[in-house]
């Protein structure tokens, strides 16, 4: 049984293989490691060229799409090995990228899931819009990353090599405890795509294992290979998921107050986007509110809640706010964000 197993998750993504995958199998594998690609029901040739240029790469042919979630799923439930590595199949990983997370979880047995850094595959000095150098969240639920806060990304120049707790992991490049992703039951299925790995890395820190991400270790990410950030698809995704995720991990009481304050913001908007004439985006927000309301009974987590307070990752105080009004546009200008450097 390999020690590791890096899972690929594929729809319809032949070109990005074919990119891609030669560079994780040259740098990835050994009697160690497995990779292996889950085929979400692709329809554009992807398993017969895995087939026939990698027969070494283990193939988990799915029926039809799942989701990011669902796809996850599925496949982790059929992996044996201790560590799981997600990767998207739009990263170029680099030489000797898994050691570093492998021998992290090795020596930590608190750590439930880590990551590497994550820089721009188009723009290699700078860091990537999803993930960057690891995943934080403010009081109110928006999340952002260091190297990344909201739309403005920083260069790379070394500022975050070191090894930090933070509050989530990004699901384009995440290490995790195979049997630990089981018993919570993995992905949320109903978020189907985006934030359901912060969800995860929430319901992990209130379990009691830790989030890092490890500057030692570094990839290179396309991003947005199958929805771009401005897609109103998108959006739906990440104004109801956010909700979801609020709803079900905050302790009970501060939920309604957080989760209420959410869709005042986000009605506001979606009142900004008509005024920009962007009515597909507004119509996303307020599906995505309907969704939300359908989707959250029965979605309150049964463990122990913690307060946010007491969550590595936390920044005690509004990124909107700091953001837009006081200028504070890099990770570097915050303070009070617990997650100590290790």
């Amino acid at each position: 049984m390999p020690k590791t197993s890096v899972v690929i998750l594929n729809w319809n993504g032949k070109k990005f293989l074919q990119r891609f995958l030669p560079s994780v199998v040259a740098n990835t594998h050994d009697e160690q490691t497995e990779i292996v690609i889950a085929d979400n029901g692709s329809a554009d040739g992807s398993r017969a060229y895995i087939a026939q240029s990698f027969p070494q790469v283990r193939l988990i042919k799915l029926d039809r799409n799942y989701g990011f979630t669902g796809g996850y799923n599925r496949a982790i439930a059929l992996i044996s090995s201790p560590y799981t590595v997600l990767l998207n199949s739009d990263v170029d990983v680099t030489q000797g990228w898994l050691t570093p997370l492998v021998q992290h979880l090795d020596a930590c047995e608190n750590v439930g899931a880590c990551m590497p850094k994550i820089r721009s595959f188009s723009q290699p000095q700078s860091f990537e819009y999803a993930g960057a150098a690891g995943g934080f969240i403010d009081m109110l639920g928006y999340p952002f990353c260091r190297g990344r806060m909201l739309n403005t990304i920083e260069q790379d120049k070394g500022q975050y090599n070191d090894l930090r707790k933070i509050f989530w992991a990004t699901g384009a490049c995440m290490m995790v405890r195979t049997e630990l992703f089981k018993k919570l039951g993995g992905f949320d299925d109903d978020f189907f795509a985006h934030m359901e790995e912060i969800d995860l890395c929430w319901r992990m820190q209130n379990a009691g294992y830790d989030v890092t991400c490890i500057g030692a270790s570094e990839v290179f990410h396309v991003g947005g290979g199958t929805l771009p950030n401005n897609n109103p698809r998108k959006l739906f995704y990440n104004y109801r998921n956010n909700l979801l995720m609020l709803y079900k991990n905050l302790p009970t009481g501060v939920h309604f107050v957080v989760v209420t304050l959410r869709i005042l913001l986000d009605w506001t908007s979606a009142l900004i986007f008509l005024l920009q004439l962007r009515f597909s985006h507004a119509s996303a927000v307020l599906k995505a509110h309907a969704s939300f309301l359908k989707l959250k009974k029965g979605k309150r987590n049964k463990h122990n809640m913690l307060g946010m307070s007491r969550l590595n990752g936390v920044y005690r105080g509004s990124i909107i706010l700091n953001y837009f009004l006081l200028g504070k546009r890099t990770f570097e200008k915050l303070k009070r964000i617990k997650g100590e450097r290790s």
